[in-house]
C-alpha cells in the first residue's frame, strides 16, 4: 500500500492536462475581455457606417449618350 501510494504522489501526467486547462481558460478570458472592451466603439462605427451608407445613392454611370 506504501509503494503504491509513493508511486500516485510521484505520478505528474495529469499536471500537465491541468496546465493546459488553465492556460486554455486564460487566453478565452482574455479574449471574451478583449470582445467586451471593443465592442462599444465597433457598434458605433457600424452605426455611423450605416447612416452614412443609406444617405448615398447608386449611378449606374450612363451617361445617356
Amino acid at each position: 500500500m506504501i509503494k503504491f501510494i509513493k508511486k500516485f504522489r510521484n505520478d505528474e501526467e495529469g499536471a500537465v492536462t491541468v496546465d493546459w486547462v488553465v492556460l486554455t481558460a486564460a487566453v478565452v478570458g482574455l479574449g471574451v475581455a478583449g470582445v467586451s472592451t471593443v465592442s462599444g466603439g465597433v457598434n458605433q462605427l457600424a452605426t455611423s457606417i450605416k447612416s452614412g451608407v443609406s444617405t448615398k445613392s447608386v449611378s449606374n454611370g450612363d451617361s445617356g449618350g
